[in-house]
């Protein structure tokens, strides 16, 4: 026995340090005063070049997602989904949808916009590639999602049924980046992107994964591969992150304040609108744990 919990034990922390050596880091904390508890900005990026020209004519990678996750001092956690067609001041440039931030700056802006707009100092950034989204749900054979009508999306290449269902990685992505099809635009995708992670994260947890040690490896490799942190974020971090979302949806969802989700701007065509004053309210009980979440079966 003692034989058996040397070789797990050396198995999984060679893992570890194997898939710690693949993520690739960048310089994207702001370094200003740091609020309450821990917040962590996690960015889904298609990181391409400048050949990519987003729905508002900003060019290079995009970010069709971006959550907010808070760990309170109290223990309360929140994940917010902060919808990209938001309308912020991105500094330096004006009033712009929330990913553009990332178009127009890379991680260091899209950081910078974010801590203006929520009044959060972000410690720590993970941006996941699109490809992985695809490659971790593949390396563990599929994930289980739920949708409420019968969706053939040509844009996205979202092709599913009513109901829940079994989908590999090329669904999954699709179904997390699918928006035209959704009267609710940006507001229904960032709710089947939260049902995504926490499918994920139950797949991930399952015994066929933990105790298989070839979806180990795959998972390892294709979730280090398409990781991009801050520095000193490693794949420790991320765990601890993983762990707090966890958390943060099994007890309820948490939706930000919204005054007008089809405001018709000059130059970036329909975006988001909020109110200055509900936003900080709302962020503010988020930074000191004292927000209620809705009850995650809609109570």
């Amino acid at each position: 026995m003692v034989l058996v919990l040397v070789v797990v034990v050396g198995w999984v922390a060679g893992l570890v340090l194997w898939a710690d050596s693949r993520i690739e880091h960048v310089d994207a904390l702001s370094g200003i005063e740091n609020t309450e508890g821990t917040t962590y900005l996690i960015a889904g990026s298609d990181r391409r070049g400048g050949d990519a020209v987003d729905d508002d004519g900003t060019e290079g990678a995009r970010t069709d997602t971006i959550m907010l996750l808070h760990k309170a001092r109290n223990g309360n956690s929140y994940l917010i989904s902060l919808p990209r067609d938001t309308l912020v001041d991105i500094p330096g440039r004006g009033g712009y949808k929330l990913n553009a931030a990332y178009a127009f700056g890379g991680a260091p802006l899209l950081v910078e916009t974010v801590e203006e707009f929520t009044g959060l100092t972000i410690d720590h950034y993970v941006e996941i590639g699109f490809d992985g989204v695809s490659g971790m749900v593949d390396a563990v054979d599929h994930v289980n999602l739920c949708i409420d009508r019968d969706v053939d999306d040509k844009k996205s290449g979202l092709s599913m049924t009513e109901g829940c269902h079994d989908v590999g990685g090329e669904q999954a992505l699709a179904f997390v980046r699918a928006r035209y099809f959704d009267p609710t635009a940006d507001i229904g995708r960032q709710q089947r992107q939260q049902q995504f992670v926490s499918a994920l994260m139950d797949r991930v947890t399952s015994p066929a994964v933990l105790l298989n040690p070839f979806s180990q490896v795959k998972l390892a490799g294709a979730g280090s591969d398409s990781l991009v942190t801050s520095e000193g974020t490693g794949i420790f971090t991320v765990g601890r992150m993983a762990l707090t979302a966890r958390s943060a949806m099994s007890a309820g969802t948490l939706t930000m304040p919204v005054e007008n989700p089809e405001f018709q701007t000059q130059n970036s065509g329909v975006a988001i609108l909020t109110d200055d004053a509900d936003i900080a309210t709302f962020f503010d009980s988020v930074e000191d744990g004292s927000a209620e979440a809705t009850a995650a079966d809609g109570a």
